[in-house]
């Protein structure tokens, strides 16, 4: 009897080892919310334009927080959600430099705004997937990257617009239907004729 008792002890000793051998070796994959991917690239302000926002300091302060998210995990984004959503509300809220105060760019910006929100928004959801939240991490990238887009876009008109020399007294133009920015081009270049 003593030595089926110790032949049944030495069977569950080789056998837990056995077991635990296996736990170590089994590999786990890491959870889908944890793993960090690319993003959309953000579309940059161009190098020729940066001199004429260097003084927007809550642009720059959204620019560097957000460049975070190019490869970022869904949990590292879910918890860094809400500082960026009170980022883009303080670019919302505060002084827009005034070549950039037009509706489409406030258009652009409360787009931004927006997915910041659903963004923040999603933090709550116990049941998100990666995939959900990779998803509003593309969109609020693109979001962002349409403001510096509308950005480029406004200052290279402005650009191409000084960079005209036409006497404007000779042009029959309805200034009505003229934008704020063509209207100081051609008022200054009237001044400079005069």
């Amino acid at each position: 009897m003593k030595h089926i008792i110790y032949i049944f002890l030495v069977a569950v000793l080789f056998s837990c080892g056995n077991k635990t051998k296996d736990n170590q070796t089994t590999f786990h994959p890491k959870p889908e919310l944890s793993k960090a991917i690319e993003h959309t690239r953000i579309e940059n302000v161009n190098a020729i334009n940066k001199k004429e926002i260097e003084n927007w300091q809550d642009l720059k302060t959204v620019t560097s927080f957000l460049k975070k998210f190019e490869k970022v995990s869904p949990n590292e984004a879910m918890s860094n959600a809400l500082e960026l959503r009170d980022l883009v509300a303080s670019l919302k809220d505060n002084e827009i430099p005034e070549i950039f105060d037009s509706p489409s760019f406030h258009a652009r910006v409360n787009v931004l705004y927006n997915e910041t929100l659903r963004l923040a928004d999603i933090t709550l959801i116990p049941a998100i997937t990666a995939e959900e939240v990779n998803a509003q991490i593309n969109k609020t990238i693109t979001a962002f990257s349409s403001v510096n887009s509308k950005i480029n876009t406004v200052l290279s008109k402005k650009r191409f617009e000084e960079a005209l020399d036409v006497n404007v007294d000779f042009i029959g133009i309805d200034t009505t239907k003229m934008d704020s920015i063509s209207i100081k081009t051609i008022n200054s270049k009237k001044k400079k004729n005069n």
